[in-house]
């Protein structure tokens, strides 16, 4: 089973996009998904049209020993699950303060369905910060996937992400990389962009061997702007159900077939700039 968490601290840039459309999209090609949404904003879980009301249960039960991930889950679609949120995530980090071992809480989680062997894929969706939500992703996952937009300011805060990875990486999970940038909203026509993807590749080219971002490639596949990724939140539906010709949903495909392409060797490609 393949952990990845798709993170960044910086709101709007296609984080919360990404991991339901990578989700959907893997699940489409006959992968078994499960995207658990740990945004107490519960983007993800509207994005698929999963709304938590009630007594539904949500991470924040995973997180409180009241669940399991599979008795949280919700089917989506044929082979994609999700593992809501709602609000009350909202509380978590002020109520495991004191807990003992509380960035560990959701790791043990994901290794009993790890043993089950009943995913090929977990995808979390992390919280726009990088507090105990996201410490507990990065201690539970194997990979790292950062969308990025291509503007000198969010490749700026790229620096305080690989710190936090270098972090969780000695002290909690030395299996923790970044395996990969997703270059969101990318504008093709503009100097710009083509110039934050080169200062990108050159620093990952550079970085110490044995950091967690070593070898992070950047994905050929760059996610353009489209009105249609902006508009399929609001149906419930992953893009490849809600505009399937779009620009959007070619540029995901695309992104899926390059994961995929991954799968078997585990290896990760060079950080590339074209």
């Amino acid at each position: 089973m393949r952990t990845i968490v798709v993170m960044n601290q910086k709101g709007g840039v296609g984080k919360t996009t990404t991991s339901v459309n990578l989700s959907a999209g893997l699940a489409n090609a006959g992968r078994r998904v499960c995207l658990v949404d740990l945004d107490p904003q519960a983007h993800a879980s509207l994005h698929v049209g999963v709304e938590a009301h009630g007594n539904t249960p949500t991470i924040y039960d995973v997180f409180g020993d009241k669940q399991t991930i599979n008795d949280a889950r919700q089917l989506v679609a044929p082979n994609f699950w999700c593992v809501p949120s709602n609000i009350d995530l909202a509380a978590a980090e002020m109520e495991l303060a004191d807990v003992p071992g509380r960035e560990l809480i959701l790791k043990a989680a994901v290794n009993e369905v790890r043993q089950q062997n009943y995913y090929d894929y977990l995808v979390m969706d992390c919280p726009p910060s990088l507090g105990v939500l996201t410490v507990n992703a990065l201690a539970a996952a194997e990979e790292v996937f950062i969308p990025l937009q291509p503007h000198f300011l969010a490749l700026h805060g790229l620096s305080k992400l690989f710190e936090t990875t270098a972090l969780v990486n000695r002290r909690l999970n030395r299996q923790l990389r970044v395996s990969g940038v997703v270059l969101c909203m990318y504008e093709t026509g503009t100097r710009l962009a083509a110039d934050i993807a080169e200062d990108l590749a050159a620093f990952l080219a550079n970085s110490d061997p044995h950091a967690p971002w070593a070898g992070a490639q950047i994905f050929r596949s760059r996610i353009r702007r489209n009105i249609k990724l902006a508009e399929a939140p609001s149906h419930g539906k992953p893009i490849f159900q809600y505009a399937p010709k779009c620009h959007g949903a070619e540029d995901y495909a695309a992104l899926i077939e390059e994961v995929m392409d991954s799968e078997e060797s585990g290896e990760q490609l060079p950080a590339q700039a074209a």
